[in-house]
């Protein structure tokens, strides 16, 4: 009988460090897998931070370059002087 009282004392015990054991272990995959998020939060945070100031300078780009809409019109407004231009001096005998 005493020997039988071992063998339940040992596997209690075997069962004890497994428990410990495997709470280590989730222990240390929960902290990796905490580190891997705060590292792509943060990541993503920078992202999100850069992104407010690259549509702030493509917002001014689009103010500073607006004018250039206007350029086809000058470019009409060009060709028709010069075609008058042309016109004249044609009839000049030029």
């Amino acid at each position: 009988m005493r020997r039988h009282a071992r063998t339940q004392h040992s596997d209690a015990s075997a069962g004890g460090s497994g428990w410990i054991a495997g709470y280590t272990i989730g222990t240390g995959v929960v902290a990796i897998v905490v580190a891997l998020v705060s590292a792509i939060l943060a990541y993503a945070r920078s992202i999100g931070d850069d992104a407010v100031k690259i549509n702030e300078s493509l917002q001014r780009a689009e103010r500073n370059t607006a004018p250039l809409g206007e350029l086809r019109t000058t470019i009409d407004d060009a060709n028709a002087i010069v075609g008058g231009l042309e016109r004249g001096r044609t009839r000049l005998g030029g």
